[in-house]
């Protein structure tokens, strides 16, 4: 049995948010970390892999520094990584992307009892589309929203998250599910020993000419020119103004935030 993780280096939205002038990101001068619901299909991933014997890949689509990103997850207890990247990939919206990682992982091929993580979304688009459109792609089975996966001989239980509780869904393999994050989900940490053997994995490069074959990939809709969806606008949204702290007992407060209001004529 092997487990897919298919993960993605983001730039980090909570420190400084760069845009090119052409509304794009510059990616560039953002540090980068690796994708937080993604972090949750890694984990999810290992945890079966802690009770029962497979092997967990992890892969992503990028440009060549992500392999540090797939050596730090390699050192959290995956056994192999595959980076797919290439300038012919560059650019590629959620209808490109899912197509690229779905030719690599059928290059790679997909078991009878193989699943394929993916985190429910990237925080740099917030579209929750590549996942499915995968499953899609490769004519499996998918669940989205999980906080749980449990697998059985020829069949998984997910727990699925809604907005009013949850869900038990039973899937049959192979299946691809999307995991979210979840305060019962805490991403283990690397190993010393995990850090030490990292660069001794294998990690398997997937360029263009590897993949240009493959009968999932149409060629005249991958990358940034072949992408049927543009952004239309990015921007820094501007700063806020700084809050005020109010002084005094309660009543004071209340009644200076009150007039405060009524200055501004909102009350």
């Amino acid at each position: 049995m092997r487990i897919y993780v298919c993960v993605k280096q983001v730039p980090d939205t909570s420190g400084k948010v760069a845009v090119n002038p052409d509304g794009t990101l510059n990616r560039a001068s953002m540090a980068a970390i690796i994708n937080p619901d993604d972090m949750s299909a890694i984990e999810q991933a290992l945890r079966i892999k802690d009770t029962c014997a497979c092997q967990v890949t992890v892969v992503t689509m990028g440009p060549a520094p992500a392999e540090g990103m797939l050596r730090e997850i390699i050192a959290m207890g995956v056994d192999d990584a595959v980076l797919i990247s290439a300038r012919e990939f560059g650019g590629s919206d959620t209808f490109a992307t899912s197509q690229i990682i779905a030719a690599a992982i059928h290059k790679l091929g997909i078991g009878k009892e193989d699943m394929i993580f993916c985190g429910r979304q990237a925080i740099d688009g917030d579209t929750a589309q590549v996942g499915p459109q995968i499953a899609e792609k490769l004519g499996i089975p998918q669940v989205t929203y999980a906080t749980g996966i449990k697998k059985s001989e020829g069949l998984v239980l997910v727990k699925r998250m809604l907005e009013d509780g949850y869900m038990m869904i039973e899937v049959q393999t192979p299946c691809l599910i999307t995991c979210v994050k979840d305060k019962t989900i805490k991403p283990r940490y690397m190993t010393l020993n995990g850090i030490m053997e990292c660069y001794s994995k294998p990690l398997l490069v997937l360029d263009y000419e590897a993949l240009k074959e493959e009968p999932l990939i149409e060629l005249d809709t991958i990358g940034l020119k072949g992408s049927p969806t543009n952004i239309f606008k990015s921007f820094t949204p501007p700063q806020k103004g700084v809050g005020i702290m109010l002084q005094g007992s309660d009543k004071e407060k209340v009644d200076d935030l009150v007039a405060r209001l009524a200055n501004k004529h909102v009350i």
